[in-house]
């Protein structure tokens, strides 16, 4: 049982390797990208809007657009990174395995089904918490490096996603819809789909959740009813 399990760890690297190096170049690319934006260009946008401001020659706001809106499209990646964890779950991770018949034959080689779904899930679940706080503690780094050049709030959407743990609670939790799509549906692509819509089904209900209860407004939520109370209230 053991060496049939340390060989299907093995397999599990071999057979995902591809999708762990794709995911490792995103965390760098990214990292590496709001990296450049905060030591390069955010010097040389301060430059340029100093230089505007003596000589009226340009507006503020489109000059600094070269810093803010990098930055701002890298939040809305790192916030939407789990759609892309949910389809390699229900696709290729669990979904072809059962669709192909794979499983079953894992399952006939002295390793249960639950310790076969525990050594698929236990890399792909590692790399997803350990790239999400990556680029969540870099995120946090670079969205409050430079405020005065940008012109969004904690508790815009991407924001509030990519600057917190809601970016690795997210993504562990496509990983299980993924997953959970494909035992049931058992084919592959129907399982990518389906787990890509649940996973936004997910995201749009709690977004709206935390516009309501969890973040400040200037108007008042619509249906104060369904939040939570804080303790000795």
């Amino acid at each position: 049982m053991s060496a049939a399990l340390q060989g299907l760890r093995r397999t599990v690297l071999r057979l995902h390797r591809t999708a762990l190096l794709v995911w490792a170049a995103a965390v760098a690319a990214l990292t590496g990208w709001l990296v450049w934006l905060n030591e390069v260009t955010a010097g040389s946008v301060t430059e340029s809007l100093a230089r505007c401001r003596r000589t009226d020659l340009c507006h503020d706001a489109f000059t600094g657009l070269g810093y803010s809106e990098p930055t701002g499209w890298i939040g809305t990646l790192v916030c939407y990174s789990f759609l892309a964890v949910a389809a390699f779950a229900g696709g290729a991770l669990i979904g072809r395995e059962l669709e192909s018949g794979t499983a079953r034959l894992a399952w006939t080689q002295g390793v249960t089904p639950t310790r076969w779904l525990t050594a698929k899930l236990a890399l792909p679940a590692l790399a997803v918490t350990a790239g999400g706080t990556v680029l969540v503690l870099t995120y946090r780094w670079g969205w409050g490096a430079h405020r005065s050049l940008m012109g969004d709030h904690w508790s815009t959407g991407d924001v509030f996603v990519a600057r917190g743990p809601l970016t690795v609670a997210y993504g562990l939790c496509a990983l299980a819809t993924g997953t959970l799509a494909a035992l049931l549906l058992r084919r592959t692509l129907a399982a990518l789909g389906a787990s890509v819509a649940a996973m936004w089904l997910v995201n749009t209900v709690l977004a709206h959740y935390r516009a309501d209860c969890g973040r400040p407004s200037p108007a008042p939520p619509r249906n104060r009813s369904r939040c939570p109370r804080a303790p000795g209230r």
